[in-house]
């Protein structure tokens, strides 16, 4: 329900508090992406240059299990929002927590690392979802200009990702890592106090926790009290025994155990949706539906993702970083996919309605192949420059910009379809839930993906990059196929 006039068009033509939504999910973006694009490269460089001193393999593993877990984190913070202590607050905490880990990780230490990135997980399970629950309540359902709100609230999100690499790229490889991620911290505070200076813009607008009965809501503070009893009591003894000694777990283990718990709680999650009774026939084709399109986004994001991971370290490595004899840190390549998105996505909003109105715009199912053939194209290009780089040379820049070209392609043929047909295919009674299960693909996808990186000193480039080319493009095709029988099940 909104909380604001349908006459207040302060921000461009919208509510005012549009704009402090706008600029906190900006500078949350810049805070992840700016820390994302340092994370590998920081882990794996050596110690004497000021990084951590990993392989690829124990780096690949610990950024896989942060990338997902950042994702996952959003549906306990949803949950913690409706039932305790509302959206708006929730941001607020989440602000700080993100703040908080980034300053941790600016002190040289393995400790203040770890903590860092366990802050920042949890700040933006609280903070991501949550935040755009805020921008939907500033419009009435009936208010047209909520499609274009949540498109300009999109915009924020590139404009963070885009600036944050060149910033934070720039300070941690060229002056010190912990600069660059203090610089992420800088900007997510910057984003905390305007989140609280503007908050007056914002009405009531996610200021409570949804409506429930105080039976209801008592037995959620318990579960919430339990939960977090026994995450500290969990995190606690693991890192005292860690450090210790009496308890050995590395960080690749963590990562190993966390992997397997996200898979075995996808594979169950699916399990319980498909096995539970009551679904109409037209509701249980609409599943089997969402359980194609969530494995084939899961495919997508574990190919796209890996710009943080193996691109970067191709990028790092392997690539001429010179332009018109200037040099630049490899990190900048990060921005890429948003620039190329500001040039794009008025491109594609124009041909999707074109199409349309020719009735020549293709299904969800198509849209969804479409996406993976494009980014495994992607990975297909850097396969020749792979090879020539073998004898330790460096390559042209234009390759990783064809690249990061082709991915963008695929990212807006597939992501802006994805929530909306996962909810428009969802049942009604479980609709909300779905809007977690595309952060799960999500998640799982950066799990995986950051576990391909793993590889990426044990692997011939040529040859792993041909295969994550051949795996995403041969899923597109497979999915092609079965574009005709999916389409008769949504019955469109």
């Amino acid at each position: 329900m909104a909380t604001t006039s349908a006459q207040d068009r302060a921000f461009f033509g919208h509510p005012r508090g549009l704009s402090t939504l706008f600029f906190t999910e900006m500078w949350e973006r810049f805070s992840y992406y700016g820390m994302r694009a340092l994370l590998l490269l920081y882990m794996t460089a050596p110690i004497t240059a000021g990084g951590l001193g990993f392989d690829a393999a124990q780096g690949g593993a610990i950024y896989g299990l942060y990338t997902s877990m950042v994702y996952m984190a959003t549906l306990p913070g949803g949950w913690i929002a409706d039932r305790l202590i509302g959206p708006r607050r929730a941001v607020l905490y989440g602000g700080i927590f993100i703040a908080s880990g980034h300053f941790s990780m600016a002190v040289p230490s393995l400790a203040t690392f770890y903590l860092g990135l366990f802050l920042i997980v949890v700040g933006t399970g609280l903070l991501k979802g949550n935040v755009s629950v805020i921008v939907g309540h500033l419009y009435r359902a009936d208010d047209n200009r909520r499609d274009a709100g949540f498109s300009i609230f999109y915009m924020g999100i590139n404009l963070g990702a885009f600036l944050a690499p060149l910033v934070c790229g720039y300070l941690g490889q060229q002056v010190n890592w912990h600069l660059g991620f203090a610089a992420a911290g800088v900007g997510m505070l910057l984003g905390v106090v305007q989140y609280v200076m503007g908050s007056k813009n914002l009405g009531d607008a996610g200021l409570h926790p949804a409506p429930a009965s105080p039976e209801a809501s008592a037995a959620a503070k318990r579960q919430a009290q339990l939960w977090g009893a026994v995450i500290v009591v969990l995190a606690l003894a693991i890192g005292i025994g860690s450090y210790t000694g009496m308890m050995p777990i590395t960080a690749s283990q963590i990562a190993d155990a966390a992997g397997v718990f996200l898979l075995l709680s996808t594979a169950g999650f699916f399990a319980w949706l498909f096995l539970s009774g009551g679904w109409t026939r037209d509701e249980r084709n609409r599943l089997y539906v969402i359980g194609v399109l969530f494995l084939a986004s899961a495919l997508f994001w574990s190919v796209f993702e890996q710009a943080g991971s193996t691109l970067n370290l191709f990028a790092d490595r392997s690539t001429r970083n010179e332009v018109l004899g200037y040099a630049y840190p490899s990190s900048w390549f990060q921005s890429m996919n948003s620039l190329f998105i500001f040039a794009l996505a008025p491109v594609f909003a124009w041909l999707w309605v074109k199409l349309a109105s020719r009735g020549r715009e293709p299904s969800s199912p198509a849209k969804f192949a479409s996406g993976l053939v494009f980014v495994g194209l992607g990975f297909a290009i850097l396969v020749i420059p792979a090879r020539l780089s073998e004898p330790g040379g460096l390559v042209s820049p234009m390759w990783l910009t064809a690249t990061y070209f082709l991915h963008t392609v695929g990212e807006l043929v597939l992501s802006p379809v994805g929530l909306s047909a996962m909810t428009t295919l969802a049942p009604a009674r479980i609709a909300g839930l779905m809007m977690g299960v595309w952060f799960l693909a999500t998640s799982v996808g950066n799990f995986i993906g950051g576990r391909v990186a793993g590889v990426y000193e044990s692997f011939a480039l040529p040859s792993l990059f041909g295969a994550v080319a051949g795996f995403s493009i041969a899923a597109g095709v497979i999915l092609f196929a079965f574009v005709p029988s999916m389409r008769k099940l949504m019955q469109r």
